[in-house]
């Protein structure tokens, strides 16, 4: 049986988007593991229920099946020692643990500058779904969650200082080389290119180098990703 990896889709199949699927999509590159992309959407549950789960990333690798990004970068630094190793031993480990949680976090701190774009980007099978469920955790409509989001934009790259002070003395997070840690943070902003047209970062950052060399990464991998155009 092929390596397959169940990943959220848009109505554009190639539109990839969840930053969850994106930190195990970079893993399994990582690992330099083949593995066939299955695009899912929301409204798809049945898809991923045989597997036992209700969200994706899903990867079935032969008859074993994973669930849950962390779950699985864990899964693939144990099964396949003898490829490069996600965390380079228990203190880079602990250290992407970290940098999963805080990026668990800037998922949030991102959604109400792009939520309504993500929303123009689904099938149309999963539209009302995402805006049921998102409008009840937000209690406002989408639209108005993402209104005036550039004068609430300083605050957000404010908040992201933190990943800006450890990029002026070393190219990636895992150090020279990127790790886990680096497809982790990287996930919520490729999230954000993909669907959305509103860009968070200024040209001249260094979150913006960085998103750069990651783009790069493994041929261009990320950087293929379809992206919305500026209206």
């Amino acid at each position: 049986m092929a390596r397959r990896l169940y990943e959220l889709a848009g109505s554009d199949p190639a539109r990839l988007f969840s930053p969850y699927c994106w930190r195990t999509r970079m893993a399994l590159a990582h690992k330099e593991l083949d593995f066939e992309s299955v695009p899912w959407r929301f409204a798809e549950k049945d898809a991923i229920g045989a597997h036992g789960s209700e969200k994706v990333p899903v990867l079935v690798d032969d008859e074993i099946c994973v669930n849950d990004s962390w779950v699985i970068a864990e899964y693939l630094e144990k099964t396949y020692p003898d490829r490069p190793s996600l965390f380079g031993g228990e203190g880079g480990r602990a250290m992407a643990r970290f940098i999963n949680n805080w990026s668990d976090i800037s998922v949030g701190q991102m959604a109400p500058f792009i939520i309504a774009d993500i929303h123009a980007q689904l099938d149309p099978g999963d539209k009302d779904y995402f805006r049921r469920t998102r409008e009840k955790g937000m209690g406002k409509p989408l639209e108005e969650v993402v209104a005036g989001r550039e004068a609430r934009l300083d605050d957000l790259r404010r908040w992201l200082h933190p990943l800006r002070m450890t990029l002026r003395t070393q190219p990636y997070l895992g150090g020279a080389k990127p790790n886990y840690a680096d497809y982790v943070a990287f996930g919520p902003f490729q999230w954000a290119r993909v669907t959305s047209p509103f860009e968070l970062l200024k040209p001249d950052d260094l979150i913006h180098a960085w998103r750069e060399r990651m783009l790069d990464l493994f041929d261009g991998m990320a950087r293929k990703a379809p992206v919305v155009d500026a209206a």
